[in-house]
Formats: C-alpha cells, structure tokens, sequence
C-alpha cells in the first residue's frame, strides 16, 4: 500500500511539473511579441518594457523558466494584467463557485446514472432497458452547451421557471447543474448497468429470490453494492472532469466560476492570468485522480499500480 501511494505521488508530481513546462511555454508561443499581444498596437514602448520586465521575458528562456517555478513553489502564479490582482486571489475568488456547481451536478450524475442503470439491469431486455441504455447513447452524443441552451429555451424562456443567467443562487444553479449532470450520467448508468447485470446472474442473488426477498433489497443491498467499486472509481474521475469542464456550461449560462474567468482572459489577452487557471485546473485534476487510484486500491488491495478500471 505504502509503494502504491508513493508510486502515484511521484507520477502525479511528474504530471504537474509537465504542467508547469507548457503553461510556461504557453506565452512563448504565442506568434510575434507576446508583450504585444497582451497590450495591443496601441501601447507606448515604455509601458511594453516595464511589463517585459515585470514578466522576466527580457531574461534567457531557462532563467525565466527557473524563476517561474520557484514563484510557483511560493504560491506566486503571478499577477493579472487586466485587473492588476494576483493571480492566486483571482482563482481563490472564483473556483468556490465552479466547485459548487460541479459538485451538483455530480450528485445529479450519481442519482440519475445509478437509478437508471439498475433499472435498465433490472428489465433487461425489456422496453425500460432500451430506453434508459438509449438515453445513456444520446447523453454521450449531445453537447453539453447545446443540451443547456435546450434547457433555457424549455425551462426559462417557455416555461419561466427558472432565471436565465446572472445569479449565483440555488435557482440560478439548476439548469447548469443539470446541464452538466445529465451528461456526466451516462457513463455511470452504462457503468452501472453492465455491473448488474453480472452481478444479477449470481448464485447468491438467485439464492437471496429462494428466499423471499423484495426485489428492491436484492437490486440495492446485494447486488448493487458489489458494482460500487468501478462506480465509485469513475463518480471520482467524473468529479475532476466536471471541474475542468465546466468552462462552456459556464459561459452559456454566465455562471461567475473559472470557466468565465478563463474565457474572459482570453478575450483581454491576460497571458498571466490564462497560466495560472490552467495550471490550477490541471493540478486539481490531477490531485482527484491520484486520490481516486489511491482509494481504489485502499478499497480493493488485488488492485495493482497502473492496473485501469473496465469500463
């Protein structure tokens, strides 16, 4: 266990520092002078060397590169150009709220992906079995953003039910949420229903019939629990998608999270401010998926480094 542990530690710490090279890289590939860039053509000469200067870019690409890291081990991603705060408080600022909104839709995924994949395993073969491994096949093809444009226009335009955008609030989070949950689902339903049906074929559940027991103690007490692992392992992988994929569903319904922040550094050309959010989103994805393998083997010890979850 302890090997297992300081295997996935290092391979995270290999990951990150992967990062680090290519969020770097990321204003030195950008075409022409990026001090330019950040500024427009419109800037004086003075104001592009003060800002060169303040970004190390008037330094040897490896001397910037070692000054970069050694900001980074001090918790300095730099500061934002536009809005002249650092970019840590920028992040610390907005990531609350895709946190919130990730973990909503995560617990939607788990409701609708668990319930629909043991009853499409429970009615196999069945019309309910088509319907639900149908919805599981058209949640993986629709995108996400046009999926929530479907839901404003139905929810929020048609019905008036819910606000639009520019909120914060436990209404203004529904339809993103669902947004996002919907799609996640499908994985886990299809996860989900391929589990139990195996599970369902069991000696022991046919045992469990023999004696009399409701049907919806064996589906959920029985054979349930003995999918839970691979479950449990994506429900994790699908956490850390859903925090670094919410850009879109952020920008569709204005929702205040990384996402927009992210989107609206592009648009302002904030190169400090784009390093940082990618860095930070891509560390967070790494970090939940270590710990996921790290619970995975904690769960089940035959799990060996490296080994992957079917799906």
């Amino acid at each position: 266990m302890i090997s297992f542990v300081l295997n996935r530690f290092v391979s995270g710490c290999i990951v990150i520092l992967g990062l680090t090279v290519l969020s770097f890289l990321l204003v030195h590939l950008v075409p022409g002078d990026p001090v330019q860039v950040m500024l427009g053509i419109h800037a004086t000469p003075e104001r592009m060397e003060e800002l060169r200067s303040q970004l190390g870019l008037d330094k040897p690409l490896w001397t910037q590169y070692v000054r970069y890291l050694s900001d980074l081990l001090h918790g300095d991603l730099g500061t934002s150009i536009k809005t002249g705060r650092p970019v840590l408080v920028e992040i610390a600022d907005r990531f609350p709220e895709t946190a919130k909104l990730a973990v909503s839709a995560l617990v939607i995924a788990i409701v609708i992906g668990i319930l629909t994949g043991t009853l499409a395993a429970r009615f196999k073969g069945s019309f309910i079995d088509a319907l639900f491994t149908g919805f599981a096949t058209l949640g993986v093809s629709i995108p996400s953003f046009w999926l929530g444009i479907l839901l404003v226009m139905l929810f929020s335009v048609t019905l008036k039910w819910f606000p639009i955008a520019n909120g914060t609030g436990f209404r203004d989070m529904i339809l993103p949420a669902l947004t996002l949950g919907v799609v996640a689902s499908t994985l886990i339903s299809r996860l989900t229903r391929n589990g139990m049906v195996d599970a369902l074929s069991n000696d022991y559940i046919r045992t469990a019939r023999a004696k009399g027991l409701e049907e919806r103690t064996i589906l959920f007490r029985h054979a349930l629990r003995n999918v839970l692992i691979p479950v449990v392992t994506v429900i994790g992988l699908q956490l850390a998608s859903l925090i670094g994929g919410t850009v879109i569903i952020e920008q569709v319904f204005n929702w205040p999270g990384l996402g927009t922040m992210a989107i609206g550094s592009i648009l302002s050309r904030d190169f400090p401010l784009i390093q940082g959010t990618i860095l930070f989103m891509g560390v967070v994805y790494v970090v939940i998926n270590t710990i996921v393998d790290i619970l995975y083997h904690a769960i089940d010890p035959r799990v060996e480094f490296g080994a992957k979850v079917a799906s």
